[in-house]
């Protein structure tokens, strides 16, 4: 009994175990000690390291779908995916063709990394996440559940992303001809914190080791080691000395 389909070319690593009912499309490689879950579909080309978890139902190197209206879809074609050694992809997620993953980068159940998307090593995609196409996001980022990161956006190392946090990319909202030529994401610098249920407008920059507040508007940009509040977000204070990324004693600073 056929159990699960894999293709001649693919090559599967010493000690790497596939669930029931896998596809493994043309040339893709599997590392070594990898564990595969049920149902899972890993589309032509993709290249995974060694003692890589992918959960059941998980979904790796798909292509992108194009409304007929998009924006920011493109039709090119795209680069295979690639996951770095000792990551763990969770239950339900789909992983895009053209999106790279660092090493030890933990992606949990029902998350979604979009095309054109590079996540650094040892970062966290939290439960339900959207990370939405065209962006960089860096190493030792947690990015806590239901984050959704927009399309064109900039986050990098250290940064913190507490649950439920939107940004946008869009100032005409979906119309008139002038969005399509100024889609800018959000870029949030290194070891910058923003609170729970924050919105953040489209090109805003978050500066390095500043903090946003839970439930604020940032409508401009926020400005380094500062804390902003309110709607829309100000300056509130200095962020304390003992918090600064500067201060914590990690080597990657």
């Amino acid at each position: 009994m056929i159990t699960s389909y894999i293709a001649e070319t693919a090559q599967i690593g010493t000690d790497a175990k596939l669930g029931n009912f896998c596809v493994i499309g043309e040339d893709v490689t599997i590392g070594n000690g990898c564990q595969i879950g049920h149902h899972v579909v890993i589309h032509d080309n993709t290249t995974i390291g060694d003692n890589v978890r992918i959960d059941d139902n998980t979904v790796i190197g798909k292509r992108p779908m194009k409304a007929a209206n998009s924006a920011v879809t493109k039709d090119d074609e795209l680069p295979p995916c690639t996951i770095a050694s000792d990551c763990i992809i969770g239950t339900t997620v789909v992983i895009y063709r053209g999106c790279n993953i660092g090493e030890k980068v933990l992606v949990a159940d029902l998350s979604t990394v979009r095309e054109n998307v590079n996540v650094g090593k040892k970062t966290i995609v939290g439960r339900g996440v959207a990370i939405e196409n065209f962006c960089n996001i860096g190493s030792y980022v947690k990015l806590e559940t239901n984050v959704y990161i927009t399309a064109h956006s900039d986050v990098a190392d250290r940064v913190f992303v507490a649950p439920c946090v939107a940004t946008s990319n869009d100032n005409y909202i979906g119309r008139t001809k002038d969005r399509f030529e100024n889609f800018k994401g959000v870029i949030i610098k290194k070891g910058a914190r923003i609170g729970v249920n924050a919105t953040i407008l489209p090109g805003k920059t978050i500066e390095e080791d500043s903090l946003v507040a839970a439930g604020a508007l940032v409508s401009r940009d926020v400005p380094s080691k500062k804390i902003v509040a309110g709607m829309p977000a100000k300056v509130l204070r200095d962020v304390p000395e003992e918090q600064l990324l500067e201060n914590q004693g990690w080597d990657d600073v």
